[in-house]
């Protein structure tokens, strides 16, 4: 398991240097308040890393907090010592 995640990541690293090198013009990324000169390289990586930073926490607050959430509820009830009946 360990080698593949290796793999992986160097596959993403060799991904992520051949899109900078290959993507060498000059780009300018207006953000409504600032403009930032940079190249398209750099532009295309950060645009990728920032959507998948957004997927996912969209499905971290989606899924896996309202999962844990029930989760807990179940183990909570459970666990809960029965109430004697008077």
């Amino acid at each position: 398991m360990r080698l593949i995640r290796l793999l992986v990541a160097l596959a993403c690293l060799l991904a992520g240097a051949t899109l900078g090198a290959l993507n060498r013009q000059a780009a300018l990324v207006d953000l409504g308040f600032i403009s930032v000169p940079t190249t398209l390289g750099v532009a295309l990586i950060l645009a990728l890393l920032l959507g998948v930073l957004a997927g996912g926490l969209a499905v971290a607050f989606g899924v896996v907090v309202p999962l844990r959430r029930r989760l807990s509820q179940v183990t909570n009830t459970t666990a809960a010592p029965p109430s004697p009946e008077i």
